[in-house]
């Protein structure tokens, strides 16, 4: 499955299976997205693969540890490694296709905006269960890409 930013510039494909999406709602994910929620994936790197654009991208990092990466041409978030880990973090809005993806989680839905209404299926979480956790949920109902 292939993903890239909105002017193209960073393109990346991603191999195997596939866990279901999570989507969080954190006030920073509001921010970093400027929507609800982010909507995101975790891959092993050895099924996640940079196709071209590295070059273009910029990280932002909170002295919390929050890392945001993005293509410094369109300003779209882009995959970033996790840290100290062998997986990325991929914001599934930036693949070409969709199907067989699924909503495993919600996080932080106690901190979600008032207006918002979480409406699709998914184990809820008041804040975070942890990334082990999290990962064992999503890989619950890995699909094939």
């Amino acid at each position: 499955m292939r993903g890239a930013c909105l002017c193209g510039e960073v393109e990346f494909s991603v191999s195997g299976l596939l866990p279901d999406i999570y989507q969080c709602h954190c006030s920073l994910c509001r921010r970093v997205t400027g929507s609800t929620a982010n909507a995101a994936m975790i891959v092993p790197d050895k099924n996640f693969k940079w196709e071209r654009g590295q070059e273009k991208i910029t990280s932002y990092v909170k002295e919390s540890g929050y890392r945001s990466d993005f293509c410094s041409k369109c300003g779209s978030p882009v995959p970033n490694p996790l840290q100290g880990r062998n997986e990325y973090w991929i914001p599934v809005g930036l693949f070409e296709d969709h199907v067989g993806l699924e909503v495993g989680a919600h996080l932080y839905v106690g901190s979600k905006a008032s207006w918002e209404s979480i409406s699709s299926d998914g184990v809820q979480y008041q804040e975070t269960p942890g990334l082990e956790r999290l990962l064992n949920v999503l890989q619950k109902n890995l699909v094939r890409k």
